[in-house]
């Protein structure tokens, strides 16, 4: 087939969101590209390309070199393909071919290169070797060429997020009430989920998790069939999806009056994520604010019981860089999209999370996620 030309006309405004500024992100890369001497990058995670080009699709691949933008689909993106590259406001090319043509494709578009990266994380082994014997330049790994771009979010995306936040906000608080009247975590998050849905996701960003009782004891619990019952703690974790972008939330709460022993778990998880979101700032790294959050169960008496990492990034995809985690040295900038989420769980007796979506500002955070963090139903 042959290659469409889509012409540059502005991206399209989605009524009341800022735009996205895809001809912006894919400069800033083209200037990474000619630092690293690459006559162009083969782009195969579907979120970055996306990310680049505005192409929602499951399956392309975006070969960005620094005067040209080629995307490479099937026939069953023919269509959509080619209005969301108008939608993006991008100068690019389309080829719609089957998966079998589609490496002569990459071997007429790079004959002229010395060199080809490709995204070591997004491609098997076995798809390299067949690019590497099918093409003229020497193919090259890279890793985190695009996923550095966008750790600091635009307008545009962060407008998104904070609308798939506030459309899980208010699905919460219209069927929260359902966990005092003995429903099983099963139906409750199939019911928030619809609620999502009803109210404008795409669909959930996860499966959610809902775990009462003994059950909160496991931080990744699978909703079961277990019926919510007076003095029960419910974690429940859930996200909607919004114009591609992701929602991440985490209320704890309570079925009746906590015993002492409940209490006492709130009140540590409570004050530690206050810790957490304390520490953060522009300049702070993600390791410095898990630090913060840590410290604070500690002293509680519960550090053996937080067992997993603080936070992550959000926006494309759920979990993305930088990473809150003991280990991280990611430097957090203004702009980025982060989750704060310690728990601590107690085997046999249940578990509380409590996680809010943020974006980093110069001088802290914006919340985006707003659902209140009291326990009470």
């Amino acid at each position: 087939m042959a290659v469409e030309v889509i012409k540059k006309s502005g991206p399209t405004i989605k009524a009341g969101l800022p735009p996205m500024e895809y001809p912006a992100r894919l400069s800033r890369l083209r200037e990474r590209l000619a630092k690293d001497r690459a006559g162009g990058l083969l782009v195969t995670a579907p979120s970055n390309v996306r990310y680049l080009s505005g192409f929602s699709g499951s399956s392309a691949m975006l070969l960005v070199t620094a005067r040209r933008l080629l995307l490479i689909t099937d026939g069953r993106y023919k269509d959509q393909a080619a209005a969301e590259l108008t939608a993006a406001g991008v100068d690019a090319d389309l080829e719609v071919v089957n998966s079998t043509k589609q490496l002569g494709v990459i071997e007429t578009a790079t004959r002229s290169f010395a060199r080809l990266a490709v995204e070591a994380k997004a491609v098997s082994w076995a798809w390299h070797t067949e690019l590497a014997s099918a093409v003229k330049p020497e193919v090259v790994a890279t890793s985190g060429l695009v996923e550095e771009l966008r750790v600091v979010k635009d307008a545009g995306e962060i407008a998104r997020i904070e609308r798939a936040c506030d459309i899980a906000d208010v699905a919460f608080a219209q069927i929260k009430q359902r966990l005092t009247e003995g429903v099983t975590e099963a139906d409750f998050a199939a019911e928030l989920e619809f609620e999502m849905r009803r109210r404008g996701a795409a669909a959930s960003s996860f499966e959610s998790i809902v775990a009462s009782g003994p059950n909160g004891a496991l931080p990744h619990a699978r909703p079961t069939d277990r019926v919510t019952s007076p003095g029960d703690l419910v974690v429940v974790d859930f996200g909607a999806l919004f114009d591609g972008y992701h929602s991440d939330m985490t209320r704890t709460v309570c079925v009746g009056e906590p015993s002492a022993a409940s209490a006492e778990l709130l009140a540590a998880v409570a004050a530690s994520q206050r810790a957490g979101l304390i520490a953060l700032a522009a300049g702070v790294t993600g390791g410095a604010v898990d630090a913060a959050c840590r410290k604070s169960l500690a002293e509680a008496g519960f550090a053996e019981a937080f067992t997993h990492s603080t936070g992550h990034g959000v926006g494309l995809d759920i979990h993305e860089a930088p990473w809150v985690a003991a280990d991280s040295a990611d430097v957090l900038p203004a702009g980025c999209v982060v989750t704060v989420e310690p728990g601590a769980y107690v085997v046999d007796h249940g578990g509380v999370r409590i996680e809010d979506t943020v974006v980093v500002t110069a001088s802290g955070h914006r919340p985006l996620t707003k659902t209140t963090k009291d326990w009470a139903l």
